[in-house]
C-alpha cells in the first residue's frame, strides 16, 4: 500500500452497545482510513461488517501497546490515515488509546478526535444526581488496599463521582465504598444502550445488600453522590477550633478528615489544627 496523503491519527468514537449510535463522520473516517487500530479486532469486525467496511486491522491493546504503538505512529509519519477505536465509546478513556496520543504528540503527527458515545456521560444523565460538576475516576485499583486508599481520597469529594467496574469485582467495590464513604446515593447502570439496559438508583447500603443476593452481569457504570459536607460558616472568629472540629466529627468524618476540612476552612496548615483534635471523640 502506498500513499501520498498527509497522515493523521483519528480517535473515533464507536457505539457502547447499540450499533446505530455512531456518527456519519465516524463512518466516513472508518471508510477512508488506510488502517484501523482496534482494541479487539473480532469485536470491531462486527461493527465494520454491519456497515460494510473492509479495512486492514491492527490489534492495539494494553498487552501489546509498547510494541504496536510506535508502529502505528510510524504509519502516520509515512502518510497513512489510521483510525483508532476501542471496544466501546471513546478511545483513550480508560483505554490505551491515551498512550497512543502521547506518542503522537511527541512525534508531532496530526491527531483528530471524532466524537462519539460515552458510557460515563450516559450513566450520569440517567443518575438524577448533580451534573454541573463531576469527576471521572474510571476503574479503581484492583487490589483491596489500594482501592480503599483511593476511596479515602475521594471521601470528601463534593462533586458527583463516576466509576467503571467489571461484574466480578462489583460487589467487593460496593462493600469498600460503603465501608469507607458511608451511606449515600448511588446510581448503577449496566448494559447501556443494549437490550438488557438497566439503571437502578438506591443507597450504597442497599446496593451492597442487593448484589449479595444477585449475580452481576454486564459492564457497570457507577454514579455516586458527592460528599455533602460543606464549610460550617465563612467567619470562624466566634467558634473555637475544638468546636469547629467537633462539628465535623459529629457529622461522620474521622478525626483526620475533620482536621483536613478545618484546615481548609481556616486556610491553615493541618499541623496547626491537629493539636486541637487530641481528645475529641465522635458524639
Amino acid at each position: 500500500m502506498t500513499t501520498t496523503s498527509k497522515g493523521c491519527l483519528y480517535l473515533c468514537g464507536t457505539p457502547i452497545g447499540n450499533l446505530e449510535d455512531i456518527t456519519l463522520r465516524a463512518l466516513r473516517i472508518l471508510k477512508e482510513a488506510d488502517y484501523i487500530a482496534a482494541e479487539d479486532t473480532r469485536h470491531t469486525l462486527k461493527l465494520l461488517n454491519h456497515y460494510n467496511i473492509s479495512k486492514p486491522l491492527i490489534s492495539y491493546h494494553e498487552h501489546n501497546q509498547r510494541e504496536k504503538g510506535p508502529r502505528i505512529i510510524s504509519l502516520v509519519q509515512e502518510g497513512f490515515r489510521v483510525a483508532v477505536v476501542s471496544d466501546a465509546g471513546m478511545p483513550g478513556i480508560s483505554d490505551p488509546g491515551a498512550d497512543l496520543v502521547i506518542l503522537a504528540r511527541k512525534a508531532e503527527v496530526a491527531v483528530t478526535v471524532v466524537p462519539g458515545p460515552s458510557a460515563a456521560l450516559s450513566a450520569l444523565l440517567f443518575a438524577g444526581l448533580p451534573t454541573e460538576s463531576f469527576v471521572f475516576e474510571g476503574f479503581l485499583p484492583r487490589g483491596k488496599k489500594q482501592r480503599q486508599e483511593r476511596l479515602q481520597k475521594l471521601k470528601l469529594e463534593g462533586r458527583t463521582i463516576i466509576l467503571y467496574e467489571a461484574p466480578h469485582r462489583l460487589h467487593s467495590l460496593l462493600e469498600d465504598m460503603f465501608q469507607v464513604m458511608g451511606n449515600r446515593k448511588i446510581s448503577i447502570a449496566r448494559e447501556l444502550t443494549k437490550v438488557h439496559e438497566e439503571v437502578m438508583s438506591m443507597s450504597l447500603e442497599e446496593a451492597f445488600r442487593y448484589y449479595q443476593e444477585t449475580t452481576p452481569r454486564g459492564e457497570f457504570v457507577l454514579v455516586l453522590e458527592g460528599n455533602d459536607v460543606t464549610p460550617l460558616q465563612k467567619d470562624f472568629s466566634e467558634i473555637s477550633m475544638e468546636a469547629h472540629l467537633q462539628e465535623y466529627i459529629s457529622s461522620g468524618l474521622t478525626k483526620k478528615e475533620a482536621v483536613k476540612q478545618v484546615a481548609m476552612d481556616r486556610n491553615l496548615p493541618k499541623s496547626q489544627v491537629y493539636p486541637f483534635s487530641i481528645g475529641l471523640n465522635r458524639e
